[in-house]
């Protein structure tokens, strides 16, 4: 998954050992380069280091290339900071918002000319050094956002790291990828959270029979509220735009069903053009390892919910030599038993099933 560590200019100091930042770390030790680690929260520190992420900076350290791996409010300042302090060191971040980032952190002092801003299109629901993974950042796109005076060794030496840490480097402008992320990123977290927080005044007994499709769009609404506070004041203006053109959406569909629902006018019209918006934007989400989407072919297994039955299901798959591209699992409620969606290519759709009645699976079709 990574490049040769003799590539990368050591050694490299990640500043911050969250989520990321720790993960940054585990990567990077993983591919054999030599991490050190820096935390003002000396706990985050010790689990990072307890992970085998690195080493803490002591005084006589010299790095080759900083990360910073804080949240956008202190990013600038660290960045400052790391300058002054190395005036050698490639300085990158891997904060979500660039602009203001970048802009503080010159407006501090940092060198333009080492300066390369960088963001991976990774995470997780947890936070902190305990929830961090070496895989973490496999095969992610890694948005590297060099500025008009970056150097290209600075800028070499962020596209190393990022391919060393298992990524794909992907460059874009500033204001692009803060506009990007807003979109694909920042307004999805917002509609998640104010999606679930519906269900605090909800009577217990309408949110008991909550199905998967509420738990996909809610999964995110269970991230760290501090972080992405930070992140959306940080991303303000993009985000209210795409926010401002969402809203519209759904007045418009709102407007439509109150008018059908009072009889004036049946609206059918304006709900079917937002469900087929809605399907032409799905398709345009990239499929497997960003390729080209594909329609797979998905088929129903129910198994019981008990120590086993997956690795069953999945080693009678491997067996019969198919490829799965996908899977859900969707929990039956009131039941003991869980339904797993295997998504295969459309042509070995009828050898799975095949396969797996074979074996007395329960296929649903």
């Amino acid at each position: 998954m990574s490049a040769a560590p003799h590539l990368l200019p050591e050694p490299i100091l990640v500043v911050g050992s969250g989520l990321i930042g720790t993960s940054v770390a585990l990567a990077l030790t993983r591919a054999g380069a030599q991490v050190l680690l820096s935390d003002v929260d000396q706990a985050n520190l010790d689990i990072a280091v307890a992970a085998g992420a690195g080493r803490p900076l002591t005084d006589g350290d010299v790095p080759a290339i900083v990360v910073v791996a804080v949240p956008p409010r202190r990013a600038g300042t660290v960045l400052a900071e790391a300058s002054a302090q190395w005036p050698a060191a490639t300085l990158t971040d891997v904060t979500s918002v660039k602009e203001s980032v970048l802009a503080e952190a010159r407006a501090l002092g940092a060198d333009p000319s080492r300066l390369v801003g960088g963001h991976p299109m990774a995470g997780r629901e947890v936070s902190g050094a305990a929830g961090a993974l070496a895989s973490l950042l496999d095969d992610r796109i890694w948005v590297v956002t060099p500025l008009p005076e970056s150097g290209i060794e600075h800028v070499r030496n962020v596209h190393r790291l990022i391919t060393s840490c298992g990524a794909q480097p992907v460059e874009m402008g500033v204001r692009e990828h803060d506009d990007a992320v807003a979109l694909v990123s920042h307004a999805p977290q917002v509609l998640s959270s104010a999606l679930a927080g519906q269900l605090c005044p909800a009577d217990p007994d309408a949110v008991r029979i909550a199905g998967q499709g509420l738990r996909d769009m809610t999964r995110i609404a269970a991230s760290n509220t501090a972080l992405w506070t930070d992140i959306l004041v940080s991303n303000a203006g993009p985000v209210a735009d795409v926010l401002d053109r969402i809203a519209a959406t759904l007045d418009r569909t709102a407007a439509a069903l109150r008018r059908t629902a009072s009889g004036e006018l049946v609206e059918e019209s304006a709900v079917a053009d937002l469900l087929v918006d809605g399907v032409n934007g799905q398709a345009r989400i990239p499929g497997k390892h960003g390729a080209a989407p594909s329609s797979y072919r998905e088929v129903l297994v129910q198994i019981a919910d008990r120590p086993g039955e997956l690795g069953r299901l999945f080693t009678a798959v491997a067996e019969a030599g198919i490829n799965l591209e996908d899977i859900r699992i969707e929990h039956v409620l009131g039941r003991p038993s869980g339904l797993v969606g295997l998504s295969v290519r459309p042509e070995s759709g009828d050898a799975m099933i095949e396969t797996l009645r074979a074996r007395d699976f329960d296929v649903r079709g």
